[in-house]
């Protein structure tokens, strides 16, 4: 539950964010009018969403046997790997992801009431989809009641954190929230590629080499309450194949890596760029 809370108040506030820039763009530029167009993107990129959701659970649920761990084990890894896409894609263009979206906001403008729409829709789809992925996912570690909720209350504290931010002088430092939940992301990415190799594992499409490594189910049980939510937020097996510690190390170790990289790639570039001359 609480993995599902976390996805979908970052998702539904990064979504409240976009809005919300939007529509002060449009007062900026004198076409309020079109903000009826946004929020009927918006509404339109949530039911195509649920949607979307609602199919893969379905489809989820329609798998026995083997099928079943195969599709869990491949959404569990898709998930994976958007959220990696995610986190890479936010540590590189989110210091100009407004300054972007103005542009676009502005151009859309230019090309009347549905360019609008589009926009809106096309931006708060995207969030809804990753977050269709990530809860169908995270519904394999959890109960899908528990997922249900972790995700109501995560879009629903999104909703009132996204109104406070837009109706008080409130701000929000958007860099280092999404900084702090990236990191979080990355645990939970990691333990969605361990689940993901533990199904193949089961079917036989991925050796296990040594099951298991260890057993630590004698000292905390990983059916238990607390081993439950470990395995929820962080992919917790008590006792793993060797693939699977394998695939969770590995995968730490190049997301760590790169990331570390993407910073000092950056910063060259920051130090190589000239200083805009100073105005008289």
């Amino acid at each position: 539950m609480i993995a599902a809370g976390v996805l979908a108040f970052r998702e539904g506030l990064e979504a409240a964010l976009v809005i919300g820039i939007v529509l002060g763009i449009l007062r900026q530029i004198g076409r309020s009018s079109y903000g009826r167009m946004v929020w009927l993107g918006a509404a339109v990129a949530g039911l195509v969403s649920l949607t979307a959701g609602l199919g893969l659970q379905a489809l989820g649920i329609a798998f026995e046997g083997p099928a079943e761990a195969i599709f869990e084990g491949l959404a569990m890894l898709a998930a994976g790997g958007v959220l990696t896409w995610m986190i890479f894609w936010m540590d590189r263009q989110g210091r100009s992801v407004q300054t972007d979206l103005e542009q676009d906001v502005q151009e859309a403008a230019g090309g009347g009431r549905w360019a609008v729409l589009s926009l809106a829709f096309v931006a708060v789809l995207r969030e809804g989809i990753e977050l269709a992925l990530f809860l169908t996912a995270a519904a394999f570690t959890a109960t899908a009641g528990a997922t249900l909720v972790g995700a109501l209350l995560g879009l629903a504290g999104a909703a009132v954190a996204g109104w406070l931010l837009f109706a008080t002088t409130a701000r929000l430092n958007v860099r280092s929230f999404f900084r702090l939940t990236s990191f979080l992301l990355i645990l939970f990415a990691a333990g969605l590629v361990a689940h993901g190799v533990h199904e193949l594992n089961e079917i036989g499409w991925i050796p296990p080499v040594v099951e298991p490594v260890w057993d630590l189910n004698p000292v905390l049980d990983e059916g238990s309450g607390l081993g439950q939510l470990l395995s929820a937020l962080f992919g917790y097996n008590g006792n793993p194949s060797l693939t699977e510690v394998t695939a969770y190390v590995g995968y730490w170790a190049v997301v760590l890596l790169a990331l570390l990289r993407g910073k000092k790639v950056a910063a060259i570039r920051r130090s190589d760029t000239p200083p805009k001359p100073a105005r008289s």
